[in-house]
């Protein structure tokens, strides 16, 4: 028998749910949605996760990394969700993770201008954030996650046995997402089991989306620590030196956030240090990639999603995390100069 926590994501005519346990893959063909006929499957060949159904599918299969978030790999799941006969009624079923969830999402809101879907998370950064709210999206040359839609799934399934395969690179990847839950109401979250501490983040992201389901204010600040892990992820598409995972970008994203915060007075030593051992209890790096050109970092933060152009962040203080506008260049520029010299 399956255990589970279930969090509710409550959005009026949108209500739908976020189980977190073990064995609930035999549970999936109760949570599809009433007069779906035929499902479509989206995941990678190495999710290895496919659960048995009662309705017709047929699986679809997209290729790995954020290579894979493209307007390209958009098009080729429209055009085999129109060859299998699918309609708005139908359902699309994610099955993987964050690359998963984003790409199969937007290919369900853009389809036939939108059709249901949902979301078998098997990797911890869906989990704990990437899975949940609706946000759908892809990348294209100018950056991460520029073209998109909101779109809420009709449910959420983090299977947690699922973890046990996943690369500890994987993981430490999840945990950087983890991590920036710590600033938003979740103290001491690592020392909590792993199911907990995953339902813990559900919650806090829930109430975030419940709050501010397009991100016009609050729903920002779950965006704590991405502006410049976007920038270098933006960078990184065509500089192989930088290396790093969508997590691992954000867990030093959040120290720099932290030392810009504390350049703008907004926070004391005590509390960069305070983000330096929550990131390091995750054994995440905490440090710039080597050689990484920030003049570039900074052009890619001005066409960050939140900018509205400007540089803006979302910053610690002492009123809590903030969406902070108009930070001006030239300060960015001597904080990623001196963040760099730490490599």
């Amino acid at each position: 028998m399956s255990t589970y926590d279930e969090i509710i994501v409550d959005l009026a005519d949108r209500r739908y749910p976020v189980y977190v346990g073990e064995g609930l893959l035999g549970s999936i063909d109760s949570m599809i949605p009433d007069g779906v006929s035929k499902i479509a499957i989206v995941t990678q060949e190495d999710i290895g996760i496919l659960p048995e159904l009662r309705l017709p599918s047929q699986i679809f299969y997209i290729g790995d990394g954020e290579q894979a978030k493209s307007l390209s790999t958009i098009g080729q799941l429209c055009s085999g969700f129109a060859k299998m006969g699918i309609n708005r009624r139908d359902l699309v079923l994610a099955i993987g993770g964050g690359v998963v969830s984003d790409t199969a999402g937007f290919a369900a809101a853009s389809f036939h201008r939108g059709m249901r879907y949902g979301i078998i998370a098997t990797t911890l950064l869906a989990q704990v954030d990437a899975a949940i709210g609706g946000k759908t999206g892809v990348n294209i040359p100018e950056g991460k996650n520029l073209v998109g839609a909101f779109w809420q799934p009709s449910f959420v399934v983090c299977e947690l046995s699922a973890l046990s395969t996943l690369p500890e690179r994987e993981r430490k990847c999840g945990f950087g997402e983890m991590a920036k839950y710590a600033f938003l109401g979740a103290e001491g979250l690592d020392r909590l089991p792993l199911r907990s501490q995953i339902s813990a983040c559900a919650k806090i992201k829930a109430s975030f989306v419940e709050e501010d389901e397009r991100e016009g204010d609050k729903r920002a600040l779950l965006n704590y620590g991405h502006t410049l892990a976007h920038a270098i992820e933006a960078v990184g598409f065509s500089d192989p030196r930088v290396n790093l995972k969508h997590g691992e970008a954000v867990a030093i994203g959040v120290i720099f956030a932290a030392l810009l915060a504390q350049k703008l007075g907004r926070i004391d030593q005590a509390r960069v240090d305070y983000h330096r051992r929550v990131v390091s209890s995750y054994g995440l790096r905490t440090e710039l990639p080597a050689g990484i050109d920030l003049e570039r970092l900074i052009a890619a933060m001005f066409k960050d999603k939140k900018s509205f152009g400007t540089l803006t962040f979302i910053l610690d203080g002492s009123s809590g995390v903030e969406v902070v506008r108009d930070v001006d260049a030239s300060l960015v520029r001597a904080v990623l100069t001196e963040f760099a010299t730490q490599a």
